[in-house]
C-alpha cells in the first residue's frame, strides 16, 4: 500500500508531478531534491500518465 515512490528514495511520484506541474525543470528538481537523476523526473512522469489512462477525471479550467 501506500504512495507510489520514486526507486527506494521515499519520495513520492506526486511529489515530482506537482513540481513539474509549477513550471519547475528537471535540473531544478534534481538540485532541489539531490537524490534523485534526470531520468526519475520522466519515470514520474511517465507513472502519473500510465496511472491516469484508465481514469477519467475532471478537469478545471480556469477563467
Amino acid at each position: 500500500g501506500g504512495m507510489p515512490c520514486i526507486r527506494a528514495l521515499r519520495i513520492p511520484v506526486a511529489t515530482v508531478v506537482a513540481m513539474v506541474a509549477d513550471g519547475m525543470t528537471t535540473q531544478e528538481i534534481v538540485g532541489e531534491l539531490p537524490d534523485l537523476e534526470p531520468d526519475d523526473v520522466a519515470e514520474a512522469l511517465h507513472y502519473a500518465a500510465e496511472a491516469l489512462r484508465e481514469r477519467e477525471l475532471p478537469i478545471r479550467h480556469t477563467a
